[in-house]
């Protein structure tokens, strides 16, 4: 893998508008099973400002590459607007794909998610000669899309093992336990290079289990710079014998194997070889003197553990004043930050009391929230409640109008849809746009708008004369084709025994038809199909997974394609409800819904209640919010919940999803 094949570099941590780099999510820390955290080695500010003289020289240089590993270290030491305000002009000229992967790679590393975009759209490009660097860059700066293309790239790319490494490093850093086999069978090659690449992803990817394969294949192969792959693959996964050979490489005669210990040099929390870290700063080949300043601003920062676990956080805690947060919506902000909006209700916690929109900001991936500001006042007789926020565009790579979708109730026959467009970043919102037309009772649940590959926005709805009457609910759609501008209602509807049809969502599935799934009062989630864009729709009929009357909640995992589901796997006959929303419960699909494995309990308390989900997919995890009843007294919280994807795919040893139907 010769300079100009781009010489792969690690991904170690994130931009944000501000330029601050967090690490504390240890996301280029030390393996998750080194105990405890090491302070940094010491580097004074002189030593500190000849680093990032060296990096500021090296991004003006002619050298292309070793000018984009400058612009990540820059980035990495918190100097992101340097890198924007570098790279931004240059890339609306840079003809060479490769090259543009590059740029807009360290820009998304930088801090613009946006460019995002350009990654996407080079790996879809028929002409394939910039398509590893495309997977390269979205697995740096960890990235997938929607996934589609990566997932292609991957099944199309038996003749070309780089793609398929690159490819399936993507996929594997988001949870796909496929492509994480693939590098697992590459690194076993004959092939050098093709095992050394793979060494070198598995060495962000992998965990212990590869230890044994890495120190095999130091063995099998004599080029040095081959084995050093290996040698510090295994430095950076913890091994012990490993990381005394990096340190030892970074004194080695061929620059490129100094370039590789210098890199890892952090991975490896290799602080005791500062010493030789110094000396490299001088070395004659201007990417080893990149690496080695890297090396030392990274080192000289704590070291956090890598945060391969979930967490949550009960970020709305109810109050006496406050007793309900409820029915919550997470977006991921161009910059990286996260907005989260949640509804605020005051003096009790009935779906009629008193009720506001807050939200707040993440610049940390979820770990810390900024200080609650209201988003949308109250201004129904009622309430305003269960907001859904989305990108309006299907082809939104982080970037155009974010729209804010919620209710005004006004009473039990009242209650209507609205949506509010904001074209900076969720900072303000536009005027008021009514979707739902009809009067009535309209239930739009919290994050449940879907745009559909065609652009045509579906806002599902459950819909009675009266919800304090003997009516039942139906689903219907409303649909619009222009971004939110105009809206229309299908044609036609859903409709279910008992209370009827309850709380839908729609999912499109990958044949285009789409899908919606229903609360029912029958002890199972119903779903019904639409061939015409959500127009019109197929009587509905049980899915087979037993469900109480709770909300459920369904997402496609970009990095495999398969489906997500979120719900409550239980039911009780004759109590209120179907039983309690506990426990919350996980489950996969790999063929479109028609069996569920992988069945996995998020909450288990029978204290506690669950419900009201919210989806959303970030750097290989899934962030998720929800509903926190306490039983006791009643008050609802909201929780914010960050789930590696690879849980999802975990063994467990509760029972199959379903397993107890109806």
């Amino acid at each position: 893998m010769g300079r100009a094949n781009e010489e792969w570099q690690r991904m170690a941590g994130w931009a944000l508008r501000s330029a601050i780099v967090v690490g504390f999510l240890g996301l280029a820390s030390r393996p998750a099973w080194v105990e405890g955290a090491a302070a940094g080695l010491e580097l004074d500010e002189g030593l500190r400002g000849r680093c990032l003289a060296i990096l500021r020289e090296a991004l003006g240089s002619k050298e292309f590459w070793p000018s984009m590993h400058a612009a990540e270290a820059l980035t990495l030491a918190g100097c992101g607007n340097e890198v924007r305000a570098a790279l931004g002009p240059k890339l609306p000229s840079e003809s060479d794909d490769q090259r543009r992967c590059g740029l807009a790679r360290e820009l998304v590393r930088a801090g613009d998610l946006s460019f995002t975009r350009v990654l996407v759209e080079g790996l879809a490009k028929p002409d394939p000669y910039g398509h590893v660097h495309a997977c390269e860059s979205l697995f740096k700066v960890w990235q997938v899309g929607d996934g589609v293309s990566l997932r292609r790239a991957l099944a199309a790319s038996a003749e070309n093992s780089k793609l398929e490494i690159m490819a399936a490093a993507a996929l594997a850093r988001w949870g796909n336990p496929e492509a994480l086999a693939v590098l697992r069978r590459a690194v076993l090659a004959q092939d050098g290079e093709t095992a050394r690449t793979a060494a070198w992803v598995l060495a962000r990817v992998g965990d212990r289990s590869d230890l044994a394969s890495l120190r095999a294949g130091a063995r099998r192969f004599d080029e040095p710079l081959t084995r050093a792959y290996f040698e510090h693959a295994l430095a950076a996964l913890g091994d012990t014998e490993g990381r005394t050979a990096l340190v030892r490489n970074l004194a080695h005669v061929d620059p490129m194997v100094r370039v590789y210990a210098a890199e890892f040099a952090p991975e490896a929390r290799a602080v005791d070889a500062k010493e030789a870290l110094l000396r490299l700063l001088d070395d004659p080949v201007l990417d080893v003197r990149i690496r080695a300043a890297e090396a030392l601003l990274e080192l000289a920062k704590p070291e956090v553990s890598r945060a391969n676990e979930m967490f949550a956080r009960d970020i709305f805690p109810a109050t006496e004043q406050n007793p309900r947060y409820s029915e919550g919506s997470v977006l991921v902000l161009r910059d990286g930050r996260l907005l989260y909006a949640t509804t605020e209700f005051s003096g009790s916690g009935s779906d009629f009391a008193k009720a506001r929109i807050i939200a707040v900001e993440s610049a940390d991936e979820g770990r810390t929230w900024s200080t609650p500001r209201v988003v949308q006042e109250n201004v129904g007789k009622n309430n305003v409640m269960s907001v859904t926020l989305r990108r309006l565009s299907p082809k939104a790579v982080f970037d155009g109008p974010i729209g804010m979708f919620y209710l005004v109730k006004n009473s039990t026959t009242d209650l209507h849809v609205y949506l509010r467009v904001s074209a900076d970043e969720g900072t303000s919102f536009g005027s008021l746009i009514r979707v739902t037309s009809e009067a009535g009772y309209h239930v739009l649940n919290n994050d449940r708008v879907t745009v559909l590959s065609t652009g045509r926005l579906v806002v599902p709805v459950a819909t009675t004369r009266d919800v304090a009457g003997a009516s039942s609910f139906a689903c219907v759609c409303y649909l619009s084709d222009d971004q939110g501008k105009i809206w229309h209602r299908g044609q036609g509807s859903a409709q279910y025994p008992k209370r009827g049809a309850m709380e839908p969502e729609v999912l499109e599935r990958e044949n285009g038809r789409l899908l919606m799934h229903i609360r029912t009062q029958l002890g199972h989630i119903a779903v019904s199909e639409s061939n015409d864009g959500g127009e019109t729709w197929s009587e509905p009929r049980t899915w087979g997974v037993r469900a109480p009357e709770a909300p459920s909640t369904l997402r496609r995992i970009p990095s495999t394609g398969d489906l997500l589901l979120i719900w409550n796997d239980t039911f009780r006959q004759g109590e209120g409800h179907g039983g309690k929303r506990t426990p919350l419960t996980a489950a996969v699909s790999t063929d479109e819904g028609k069996t569920w494995s992988h069945r996995r309990d998020l909450e288990t308390s029978d204290k506690l209640t669950f419900a009201y989900t919210s989806v959303v997919f970030h750097r290989g995890r899934a962030l998720l919010t929800y509903y926190v009843r306490d039983e006791a007294s009643g008050r609802i919280s909201s929780r914010f919940r960050s789930v590696p994807i690879g849980w999802f795919y975990e063994r467990s040893a509760s029972p199959e999803a379903g397993s107890g139907k109806p």
